[in-house]
């Protein structure tokens, strides 16, 4: 008799969602290996379900260096289907994706349909597979800023109440939900009804831990860019949200602030510039400031960087100055201190604890806050689970 399958549809879009899925397709690898083991030694064992993992790429990422570079370093099949959306305001490119997911949906009849984070992946993913209906599986689930304003928290919200299964990185995501009205202690069957919800740790720490002795060899931190970074001398920077980048005022005050910081320091800055920030820069940046930006040793503008250099330069870092989610995580995962370039975080255990601070885009918050978190003894408690979730979000996926 052939052993039952578990068909799996797994979307994204933009490059931490492809870092996210390595986890899980790692997780599902594992398995299947474990699987036929098991099978060749003991036939009573033969009704192990075999998993099949769909990957359907919407295309929201569209620069090669920021998403196709991921699936061959990380190990991650390729993308079955890619839709190619492409960059699009919110409205357009979220209604492309969910045509485009709803007709794969159809097309390959999965059992489930991961998501993750808050893009408009994760929207459209949830509003196309609610509707037909298929189950959801939101990972990260639980996640609030608490700021409306922000695309990702409505992307989020909407997600979590379209899904069936939730598995929630932290304790206080697990507090978000019940606040929403989620039952933390639903029986199964479970149905978009009557969600399970699910603490299991974070992904992005099993990545984390899996990946950073690999990244040593892979992208060692004294040849990124050529230049020559040793641990400790340099502060690293990321900058890409468009409420940073599009915004003149916010903009300035954030390079202006990283500018005084190298030079009243005497410390390099490193910024990888994401495709949207170096567009920006030229176009919203004052001609002054710009030339101070540009024409500065202490300050070093790279391409993006790829995700073993990321970790390698996450890792060497005195202090990371960012506004990505992901960063700022990752940042606590290798026990260093955080600005966050935002009024509010969905990562709010970092804060309360003190390892990082909200500085938004504010000069004087920047400036201060190097100072206060550089001359601070920072404690990184276990937040973020045993480096095993994939595993066990695997687990209970396989046992409903």
């Amino acid at each position: 008799m052939k052993n039952p399958q578990f068909t799996i549809l797994t979307v994204v879009g933009a490059r931490p969602q492809i870092i996210k899925a390595a986890a899980i397709s790692r997780a599902i690898k594992n398995y299947c290996s474990d699987a036929l083991k098991s099978n060749k030694t003991d036939a009573s064992k033969s009704t192990v379900k075999e998993i099949k993992e769909i990957i359907l790429h919407t295309g929201q990422h569209y620069d090669s260096n920021m998403s196709d570079l991921f699936f061959d370093e990380l190990d991650v099949p390729k993308p079955d289907f890619n839709l190619n959306v492409g960059s699009a305001p919110h409205g357009a490119q979220t209604g492309l994706m969910i045509s485009g997911i709803e007709e794969i949906l159809i097309k390959v009849e999965p059992d489930a349909v991961i998501l993750y984070g808050d893009t408009n992946s994760t929207l459209a993913g949830a509003v196309a597979a609610s509707k037909l209906p298929v189950p959801v599986v939101h990972i990260e689930a639980g996640l609030r800023s608490f700021n409306k304003n922000m695309p990702e928290e409505i992307n989020r919200i909407m997600c979590d109440h379209s899904s069936t299964l939730l598995f929630a990185p932290t304790v206080a995501g697990m507090k978000n939900l019940a606040r929403e009205g989620f039952n933390l202690k639903a029986k199964a069957p479970y149905t978009i009804d009557n969600p399970g919800v699910f603490h299991t740790g974070d992904i992005m720490y099993d990545n984390s831990l899996y990946f950073a002795k690999k990244a040593e060899s892979v992208a060692p931190l004294d040849k990124f860019a050529g230049l020559g970074l040793k641990p400790g001398s340099y502060i690293l920077a990321t900058i890409h949200r468009d409420s940073n980048t599009d915004d003149v005022v916010r903009l300035n005050n954030i390079f202006r602030a990283l500018a005084s910081i190298a030079e009243e320091k005497g410390i390099q800055v490193v910024i990888p510039l994401h495709p949207r920030t170096s567009k920006m820069l030229k176009q919203n940046l004052e001609a002054g400031l710009f030339k101070r930006i540009s024409d500065s040793a202490r300050i070093s503008l790279t391409p993006p960087a790829s995700f073993f250099e990321m970790i390698s330069l996450e890792k060497g870092a005195q202090i990371i100055i960012t506004d990505s989610g992901g960063v700022q995580k990752e940042a606590f995962f290798f026990c260093k201190p955080s600005l966050i370039l935002r009024p509010q975080t969905e990562w709010v255990e970092i804060v309360d604890c003190g390892s990082a601070l909200l500085v938004d885009a504010d000069y004087q918050k920047i400036v201060l806050g190097y100072d206060s978190l550089i001359g601070r003894k920072l404690q990184f408690p276990s937040i973020f689970g045993d480096g095993h979730a994939s595993e066990a979000i695997l687990k209970i996926l396989l046992n409903l």
